[in-house]
Formats: C-alpha cells, structure tokens, sequence
C-alpha cells in the first residue's frame, strides 16, 4: 500500500507539510500580511482554535468542507489550515466576487460552516440570499456577537470571543482520495463547476515541485493569487512545506509589485505573465532590478518570450520556468525551463514553450476523434497521471466528458481543451491557443458562453455576443459584449 493510501497523518494530508515546519521551526514566520509576520506556532493556535470550535458542534449531514470567505489575511490563511485540522477540504470564496455567484458556489458545495474575514463580512447578506439551509458563521475578527445575530438571524453566529482556547489536537482521518479543495471555475452554460482536487493530487505536484527546486525554510514566497485561484496552493502549501515564509502583498503592491519584491526580499516570484508583461511596460524590469530572486515562476496563461527574456535580465540569478496546467491537473502539470538565446529560437509565435510532462504524467495530442496525432501535427491536449482530479463535483455527465478513459489504455485522461503540437526538433510542447470558447483574462478562466447566459438573463436580449478584448501578447485584458435588444437596465449587469 502506497503512501496515498494511508489514513490520517500521512505524506497525503494536505496539512502533513504545515504541521512537520511546526515541529521543526515554530518560531519562523508562516506568513507575513501588510508586513507583520506570524510564526507558524502562532498560526497554529489560531487555526487549532477554529478547529476545535467548530469540532464541537453538531452539525448533522454536514459534507467534509469548509467554506473560508476571505482574501490575503490572518483570517484567511488559518481558515484554510483549519477545515484541513478537521479533515476537510477547504472551499475559498472571494470577497471581490459577485455576491449572486459566490453564493452559487457555498450553495452547490453545500457547506455548512463559512469562516470569515473583514472583507469577507461587507457584502455577506447579498451572498447569503438563497441559501435556504441554517449555517454556521465563524468571524474570528468581530467581538460584536448580539450585532451579527441581528443581521443574520437565520443562521448561527460564533466570534472571535467565542473560539475555545485549548490546545488539544487530534490528527484527523483522511484518506488520499479525500477532497483538499474545491475550487470553482467558469462553466459554459453560466454555471461555475466545482473541481475536486484530491490530497494525493496536491501530495503528489508538490513533491514534483520539491525535487525540482530544493526550496527551504530561509525562502520568502510571493503571493500575488486569491484563494480561488488554484495557483495559491503552490505558494500557501510549497512555503507549509519547508518551513518558508508566505508573503502577501498589499491590493497596492499586487498591481506594481517592483518595489515589493525588492523590500520584501522575495527568492521564490510566482504570477500569471499579465505582471511581468506590465512591469515590462512600464520600463520597470531593468538589468539587475531583483538580484535576491532565486525562483522565478509564470503560470495561468501565455507567457510572451520578449518577456521572459526581460525578467530573466532582471533576476539573473534566478532560475525561469513557464509552467502550465489546467485546475483539473492539480495547478501545473508541464514546464518549460528559461535557456536565453537557445529558447528564444524554440519559442513560436512569440510565445514561450509549455515544455514537457511532469514526471509520471502523460501528455498525448489528439485529433476530433481522440486518436493521437502524427509527431508535429496540431490537436488537442489530453493529460493523465496522479494530478488529473476526481471530476466535477456532483457532475457526472461533465465529469464524463472532461475525464475520458477510452483513449489509451487503461487511465484517465482529462482533455484540457488547449490546442498545441510538439515540436519535432526540440520535443517542447507549444501552446497554440483553445479548441473551444475559453479565454484567459489575467490568467482567470472565462468561458464566453457563461457571460453571455448571464447578460442574457440580466437583459432579456435576444442575442448577446461576447469576445476576449482588447487582445494581448498573451490572452486578452478584458471581455467585451454585444447585446441585442430595444431596451436595456444598465443596473442590472454592473
């Protein structure tokens, strides 16, 4: 029996990583918010107290998930380490988003317990309309009990002065095939589908990463993602897992970070190419600028070459690597390692290489049929290895079409939708762009037909037409819409 196969505090768990840096370095910063660092043992405590608390209700046919409603603060990261104590997966929502969508999203996964932040509280009575089912609110941050009770009389309201102060910890029983998160994305008839990404899942990318890049406990990780986007696991969990530091910058500092990764001393960078095709922009990735960067990583979406070759002059001491990989394939599941001259001649189209599989994955390119194409030919991409999640949640029938087993052997193959061909003389994969109407938008996955179903139903319009603008060097800024109709309520669709 393998690893993944074992119960409880093993190598799958998603928390095992946090609590060994807890053993082994409870005093180094776990993470830092607007410049304040808290120790792992300090985190701990706060995420342990969540967890007990919560541990001690009775919640009847409650799922084993978690929802934190929170972005980039103390509340947010133990929220997450704490539905991991409980043996549950976590489900991130995100304060910026339409409340009517992140509603949708607590609703589907069915979530008893919401723990929430600051932010997370401002538009909580618009994200809470509908849910029909009493939940339990946690706001570790609020001392007003007798006022939330007040606006949420139709739920349970526990405090930060409510949160049970023991110590006591008991490892929870989870198995590798449990759920470790639950992240939603766009979905094509205006419904966001819930992927589920399994503890061995995640055990697996990041001993992948691990062995790749030797990171350690003296390194400083950026943390430029929300908790929806599932490149967060790799800074929150990679850091966990050696002891690092997670550092999270400012709405500020995450538009611009130039500064910040210089004052914050970051060695391991992580963000969509939207960033570096900004700071190039704005003439700020100057020979030498990040001379402590040992990691530099790009993921989400294209990544222009005359970018990548402007960040590796300004991190020259730093490692590159475009790496790419659907929610589906656990964050990344190909990569590509910067080589200056010798990769600028295997880029096409101005665009980096996606490289080659991760080790036990397979990639296969195939053609409307699902058969594989010949060597240089274009087709789809399909994956398969101990990254492709368990499918979609409650979703049999996308499941079945996005997870297919009738293609080679006996696996499972997720058809990531992407359109690329393998290169003959280089054998690097190239991105060519989508087989579908998908879009990229700063490294967010957008299906078209969702926006249009929502204007649709927003407006009454008898046609809507959307499209990826304005186009960029590596996806699209925006989205732009066309509405057919004689009237229109602009309120309604801001």
């Amino acid at each position: 029996m393998s690893d993944c196969d074992h119960k409880g505090h093993g190598p799958s768990w998603l928390g095992a990583g946090f609590m060994r840096s807890l053993e082994a370095f409870p005093d180094r910063a776990a993470i830092e918010v607007n410049g304040a660092p808290v120790s792992y043992d300090e985190l701990f405590h706060r995420a342990n107290s969540l967890s007990n608390t919560l541990n001690k209700l009775s919640l009847e046919g409650e799922p084993p998930l978690t929802a934190v409603l929170a972005s980039r603060s103390i509340t947010a990261f133990a929220g997450i380490l704490a539905a991991l104590l409980r043996g549950h997966g976590y489900v991130p929502l995100n304060p910026a988003f339409p409340a009517e969508r992140s509603g949708y999203m607590l609703k589907q996964a069915g979530c008893r317990v919401v723990i929430i932040d600051a932010l997370g509280e401002v538009g909580l009575e618009d994200l809470l309309q509908g849910i029909d089912q009493r939940l339990t609110l946690v706001f570790p941050e609020h001392d007003n009990g007798e006022e939330l009770r007040q606006r949420f009389p139709s739920h349970d309201v526990i405090t930060g002065g409510q949160l049970v102060s023991e110590d006591d910890y008991t490892t929870p029983e989870v198995d590798g095939d449990d759920i470790a998160y639950l992240l939603f994305t766009s979905g094509s008839t205006g419904k966001p589908k819930g992927v589920m990404v399994s503890h061995a899942n995640v055990a697996r990318f990041l001993e992948v990463m691990q062995t790749r890049y030797g990171l350690g406990e003296t390194d400083r990780l950026s943390q430029m993602f929300d908790m929806v986007f599932d490149l967060s696991v790799f800074d929150i969990f990679m850091a966990w897992s050696v002891g690092a530091c997670i550092c999270c910058p400012n709405p500020r500092e995450v538009l611009i970070p130039a500064d910040y990764i210089r004052q914050s001393e970051i060695t391991v960078w992580f963000s969509v190419p939207s960033v570096g095709v900004l700071l190039k922009r704005l003439r700020q990735l100057e020979e030498g600028a990040f001379p402590k960067l040992k990691l530099s990583l790009f993921c989400g979406e294209a990544l222009p070459a005359d970018v990548a070759q402007s960040w590796a002059k300004a991190a020259p001491n730093a490692l590159l690597e475009n790496l790419y990989g659907p929610t589906e394939v656990t964050l990344a599941c190909t990569s590509y390692r910067w080589q200056g001259e010798k990769s600028i001649e295997e880029c096409a189209n101005n665009l980096v290489p996606i490289g080659a599989p991760y080790p036990g994955m397979e990639a296969i390119i195939v053609d409307e049929e699902l058969r594989e194409v010949t060597p240089g030919e274009s087709g789809e991409l399909l994956m398969s290895g101990p990254q492709v999640a368990l499918g979609y949640w409650q979703d049999p029938e996308k499941t079945a079409a996005a997870f297919v087993t009738n293609v080679k052997g006996e696996g499972v193959y997720y058809r990531t939708g992407d359109l690329v061909r393998k290169d003959p003389g280089s054998n690097q994969i190239l991105y060519l762009g989508r087989i579908d109407d998908q879009i990229k938008v700063h490294g967010m996955r957008v299906e078209l037909g969702e926006i249009e179903a929502l204007l649709k139903d927003a407006t009454g319009g008898a046609r809507v037409v959307a499209l990826g603008w304005p186009i960029s060097d590596n996806g699209f800024g925006g989205i732009a819409a066309f509405v057919e109709c004689e009237e229109m309520d602009k309120s309604a669709i801001i």
